[in-house]
């Protein structure tokens, strides 16, 4: 096995747009996000009521126009995972998140991960997010935070990484979200 591990560029766009449509085949209701959840601002648009064609369409202009940060795995020259990372800001999903530390622009967000399910449990996910934080650090962002949720073993549930994940790769558990049960984790990108 042969991991290569990129940050998302423009000429990627057909591969992850298609490895969106085909690598949710166990969980077929998320085929139709194109990663574009996170990117949509919930108070003012109605994420139910937007048509996968929609989504597809607005991922594929975004990566396009390289507002769509992250990275991709590819293996043997096949793509096999996917890491939406990006500063913080550009997900408008989050611009009502609270902000505690004061530090909302010098904070990157790892968002989401999507690996090939038969591809899973072989350090993809592991590989992607040391990239992410990587690529989070070259963006200027002193900080990485996530914001998985614990005690789940369902891929699905653990499409924001799972916390194992995290606290393995140096992460601390930084406040609970008693509203949905999920944590927030961070980590330091900056060296003392």
């Amino acid at each position: 096995m042969t991991l290569r591990i990129i940050p998302l560029a423009p000429d990627c766009r057909d591969e992850l747009i298609g490895f969106f449509q085909s690598a949710f085949s166990d969980k077929p209701e998320w085929a139709g996000c194109f990663c574009m959840f996170p990117y949509i601002h919930h108070g003012t648009q109605d994420w139910e009521a937007r048509p996968a064609e929609q989504n597809k369409a607005d991922a594929s202009e975004r990566i396009r126009q390289g507002r769509m940060k992250g990275h991709v795995a590819f293996e043997d020259g096949r793509l096999v995972g996917w890491v939406n990372a990006g500063p913080k800001g550009m997900y408008r999903s989050l611009l009502e998140e609270p902000d505690p530390h004061g530090d909302h622009d010098l904070t990157g967000r790892i968002y989401c991960f999507l690996v090939d399910p038969e591809e899973r449990g072989q350090g993809i996910a592991r590989a992607l997010l040391e990239a992410a934080c990587e690529g989070l650090k070259e963006q200027g962002m002193a900080v990485a935070e996530a914001n998985p949720r614990p005690g789940t073993d369902d891929p699905g549930a653990n499409h924001r990484g799972p916390l194992s994940l995290y606290l393995a790769a140096g992460f601390t558990i930084d406040r609970e979200d008693e509203s949905d049960g999920t944590v927030f984790v961070r980590k330091s990108l900056v060296s003392l």
